[in-house]
């Protein structure tokens, strides 16, 4: 969805921001900046998981596995986009995660 976040919750919504923990895993923990694997964000109400990501640097082809409140937004393995047009609501815990060592990410074979 190309438009902002408050536009696809109603006029109303404009100002109004939730505010959402993002827990860095593996590979993209790098993108966590100075403040560790775990920090509170706010964010507009409406804002999506890949809107998410954009803001924190975290490039898309770099998450493997994204869960929102312990719920898995990745339709499948590898190569599939993830579901990042999911808004996010207040209270929300993201974790990112990069690719696992010895997973099919890092190109070894699922048995």
């Amino acid at each position: 969805m190309p438009d902002s976040g408050s536009a696809r919750l109603g006029h109303n919504s404009a100002g109004l921001e939730v505010l959402v923990e993002v827990r860095f895993f593996n590979a993209v923990a790098r993108y966590a900046g100075p403040g560790g694997p775990r920090r509170k964000v706010s964010l507009p109400a409406g804002t999506t998981v890949g809107e998410l990501a954009d803001r924190l640097g975290v490039p898309r082809k770099d998450l493997f596995l994204v869960l929102v409140n312990g719920r898995d937004i990745t339709p499948g393995l590898v190569g599939d986009a993830i579901r990042d047009y999911h808004v996010l609501d207040d209270g929300d815990v993201i974790a990112l995660s990069g690719a696992v060592p010895y997973s099919y990410g890092y190109g070894s074979p699922v048995v």
